[in-house]
């Protein structure tokens, strides 16, 4: 698992825009202080905020790379998280669809509101919404909103409680299957990485699924992961001509483990570089 340290590359980062904490420029601001270089700003479904994290990158010499991490899961419940690397955020079939993402997480938010008043926790909707602030609404949002009035100690107990899978107030997403989310993000000329690939369902036959439908990548050097875990991520990606990646998935100082520490994982920049390529090449007329 990686330490605090100052590494010049981290590809997976969230500011307020989704779950974060920080804003992209502050996102931007912690990231130079750290002597991270390149920063993959990648939100829950929505890019809207990269154009202030660019704005901050160059003002502090931060080249801040566009992305975005997309919810899916596959048809026996698994859930996928997909970066897209490099995508543009004026393409009009991305932002289609991303709005369609936000719509399936407001409609999801509205059920998990009501289920909580069914079992006697209200809460006010403008709160929880206001808890989002200008980015998309998640459960991390809803637990800040129980935290707040007193429902729930921490995130964790919230979770633990009340709003995890399998809890009292657990509502399922939608399903967007991640062979979905792969052609959306190619459509936007973007690269598309698998996140955080250990998973109960195995990560080969994961590939297995998503190679076949245009999968560039895989995240190896993951903020949470062992050594020895993200060794054997790196022995896969190899055999399997995918692009390594890696990065903390911060959201914010205290969020979530100790070992999501922004610039902690040993990011190598040939990620950086290989994404750039690939991007090239998405971009380029077939």
């Amino acid at each position: 698992m990686s330490t605090p340290g100052d590494h010049p590359v981290d590809l997976h980062t969230h500011s307020t825009y989704s779950d974060g904490l920080l804003s992209p420029a502050a996102l931007v601001a912690e990231a130079a202080a750290r002597g991270v270089r390149f920063l993959g700003l990648t939100d829950h479904d929505t890019v809207a905020g990269i154009p202030e994290a660019q704005q901050a990158g160059a003002a502090l010499g931060v080249e801040v790379i566009p992305g975005v991490e997309l919810s899916t899961s596959l048809s026996g419940g698994e859930d996928i998280h997909l970066l897209g690397y490099y995508v543009d955020g004026s393409n009009a079939e991305l932002l289609a669809g991303l709005a369609a993402f936000a719509a399936a997480r407001q409609e999801r938010a509205a059920r998990i509101l009501a289920r909580l008043r069914e079992i006697g926790l209200a809460l006010d909707a403008e709160e929880v919404y206001a808890q989002a602030g200008h980015g998309t609404i998640g459960r991390p949002h809803i637990a800040r909103a129980l935290v707040a009035a007193g429902y729930a100690t921490d995130l964790p107990d919230a979770f633990s409680r009340l709003i995890g899978r399998h809890k009292p107030a657990y509502i399922p997403r939608p399903r967007v299957d991640p062979r979905d989310a792969i052609a959306l993000v190619k459509a936007a000329g973007g690269v598309p990485v698998l996140a955080h690939p250990f998973s109960p369902g195995g990560v080969e036959g994961v590939l297995d699924r998503l190679i076949p439908a245009g999968l560039l990548g895989m995240e190896v050097d993951y903020g949470e992961y062992s050594p020895e875990d993200r060794a054997t991520l790196g022995q896969i990606a190899r055999r399997r001509g995918l692009i390594a990646t890696g990065g903390s998935d911060f959201h914010g100082v205290g969020v979530g483990s100790p070992y999501r520490v922004l610039g902690g994982p040993p990011v190598p920049l040939a990620a950086v570089e290989n994404l750039r390529a690939a991007a090239r090449s998405q971009r380029q007329p077939q």
